[in-house]
Parts: C-alpha cells; structure tokens; sequence
C-alpha cells in the first residue's frame, strides 16, 4: 500500500503536466465505448486497449458477469450498461474474457464455496456452467469464451442494448484477453471462434 500512497500523492504533479487534457475531462465525458471485464487486477482495460482518461467507461465484475435483465430488480450492472447506452450514447460494448480466470475456473470445477456465499451466488447466477472439454487446463481458455459469449446473449436483453443495436448505432463485441501473452482475441461471428485482432 505504501508505493500505492506514494504514487498517489504524486499523481497531481505529473497531472499538471497535462493540465489541457485533464481541464478538458473536467466539462464532462464521452467514452468510445462500455468495456465490460472481469474485477481481476491482471486485466487493465486501459492498458490493454492504450485508452486515455475518458475514453473508456468500465464496468466490472467478478467473472465479466452481467446479470440477466430484470425489470422488477435494479442492479449496479444493469444501471452502468443502461447509463452508458442511454446517456453516454456509447457506440460500442465490449465484453472482454480472460484467460486464467478464477470466477469461470470456479464454475467450471464446480469448486466448493460455501466459505464466500456471496461469490457462490454471484457466480450461480451465471449458471449453467460454461462448457469446456479440458477443465483441467489453468488458462480455460474454451470455457471463458463460451462464457463471453453467453454474456453479450445476456446483454442483447436489455431493452435499450436491443433498440440501439436494432437501429444501428451499437455494436457488440467479445474479446479474450491472454494473460500470459498479452494478445487479445475477438469473436467472429461468421466463424463462431475467436481470432487475433
């Protein structure tokens, strides 16, 4: 924590040396696109995409998780995901996978819980389970990309993700990020894999 404080404490000097940019983020904002991921610290949207302040609105969660669409219940979730289409007229979301990822990697083995109930229900919400032929694999690559893709499913329910994709003025997209490598795949539809960008 301590290089964190320090680190922090410094930031306004190197800030000051970008005093127009950071001026111009003060009158508001109007991110390129919503950039869905998982909570896990190895994966930094900004650093992965090269984002500048502003350009990127985050939303993340334990698993890259979206909950399914609910009129009767309100979520965090659902309120960023709304907020960015109807607000911030985002013209892009990006769910973005993970290899190595602990949440899909507990779903998939299926791993015992009951110590983190929170975790447990958060991660059945998500259920079924992701499909995967080698469980066994640390990178789960297979089961995180079939997990991707259920979550842009999940978020074409969404009443206005549905309207704005509808008239062409959103865009979804799925993305695996290696961690290991550093190299980033996307869905392709037409194929029903995920290919280098």
């Amino acid at each position: 924590m301590h290089t964190l404080l320090k680190n922090a404490r410094a930031f306004k000097h190197r800030a000051a040396a970008r005093a127009d940019e950071f001026g111009r983020l003060s009158d508001g904002q109007s991110p390129q696109a919503l950039f869905i991921t998982c909570s896990d610290s190895r994966v930094i949207p900004s650093l992965i995409t090269g984002a500048r302040p502003g350009e990127l609105f985050e939303l993340r969660t334990a698993g890259s998780i979206i909950p399914e669409h609910s009129p009767d219940r309100h979520s965090s979730e659902a309120a960023t995901v709304e907020y960015a289409v109807e607000v911030l007229n985002v013209a892009d979301i990006v769910v973005c996978g993970h290899s190595h990822c602990g949440a899909v990697g507990a779903m998939v083995r299926r791993e015992d819980l009951s110590s983190v109930p929170a975790v447990r229900g958060w991660l059945e919400s998500a259920s079924p389970p992701p499909l995967v032929t080698s469980p066994s694999s640390p990178a789960i690559a297979e089961a995180v990309q079939h997990h991707v893709v259920r979550q842009l499913e999940r978020l074409r329910n969404y009443p206005c993700v549905a309207r704005r994709a509808a008239e062409g003025r959103l865009s979804l997209h799925g993305w695996f990020y290696e961690i290991d490598t550093g190299a980033v795949l996307a869905r392709q539809p037409h194929d029903d894999a995920f290919l280098p960008l």
